[in-house]
């Protein structure tokens, strides 16, 4: 299955300081990788968590941008990734949400992500912003966060 990846969760695998860091990381080996799932991802994730992980102000230790710039040309090249690019389907899709749902500025980023997978035939998405995605039809949300999957040892 193709599951669509969120910046929060990407975040909170590449930054160890971040609430959630290590259950990220066993949800994408035991769950993600383990299962032989394809990760997707559309250039706008990559963009934000660029935006997001360099920033002091929320973070003590946030990477300078090479590391993030590193992070992200592994990631979007990476083998277990389906690289997603926006469609025109994908922008009105976007807007009829956007006026449908009556949605403010401050969606805008995540409806935008959301028609992306959608119209590209990803029906999930990996992200522990539930709230942000829960009103779009035809897209699960799957939080990495509330994920209680154990491995062979228990842990």
């Amino acid at each position: 299955m193709i599951k669509g990846i969120d910046t929060t969760f990407l975040v909170q695998l590449e930054l160890r300081e971040t609430d959630g860091h290590e259950r990220a990381q066993r949800f994408l080996e035991r769950e993600l990788l383990a299962e032989g799932h394809t990760l997707a991802i559309a250039p706008q994730v990559l963009e934000e968590f660029i935006h997001v992980s360099t920033d002091p102000r929320r973070f003590e230790r946030p990477l300078s941008m090479t590391e993030a710039l590193d992070k992200t040309d592994l990631w979007w090249r990476a083998s277990e990734v389906q690289q997603v690019l926006p469609s025109p389907d994908a922008f009105a899709l976007f807007v009829e949400w956007m006026r449908g749902l009556r949605l403010g500025r401050r969606r805008i980023h995540d409806t935008f992500l959301a028609a992306t997978l959608v119209t590209a035939g990803i029906s999930e998405i990996v992200t522990s912003d539930r709230e942000g995605f829960e009103a779009f039809a035809g897209l699960r949300v799957s939080d990495p966060l509330a994920w209680s999957g154990r491995d062979p040892a228990g842990r």
